[in-house]
């Protein structure tokens, strides 16, 4: 049974792996049949997997720095601050991760993007 830090590693390692273009890592650590629920792709991990390819190739200077990531049994959240280009304000990104043990089985993503005038001046992050 992976451990908990596994898991964490495992999730942020697959996120980065999926948008700097590399195939085969992000593919390594997904379970046989895994799921997304992104509604702007085909069901199915491997049409997710080309989009963040397709991300990769077609937008290099996209950044993203992980803020927290959390973990609760079989599930881990990761926070992001994800930068599509040089000098935007950037989206806060939380993909939440079900495991089938060492195995991503299950994604979601949620984004809000940062505001211009954020009112809150404890931040988006």
């Amino acid at each position: 049974m992976t451990d908990s830090v596994d898991r964490k590693t495992i999730a942020v390692d697959f996120l980065r792996a999926a948008r700097e273009g590399d195939r085969t890592a992000a593919e390594r650590v997904v379970a046989p049949g895994a799921r997304h629920h992104n509604p702007y792709f085909p069901a199915g991990m491997p049409a997710l997997i080309d989009a963040m390819i397709e991300a990769a190739r077609t937008a290099p200077d996209r950044t993203s720095e992980v803020q927290r990531v959390l973990l609760d049994g079989d599930f881990v959240a990761v926070h992001s601050h994800v930068h599509h280009r040089p000098g935007d304000r950037g989206v806060s990104v939380v993909h939440i991760f079900r495991f089938d043990g060492d195995k991503i089985a299950e994604l979601w993503d949620v984004g809000q993007a940062v505001p211009e005038n954020d009112q809150n001046a404890d931040g988006m992050f």
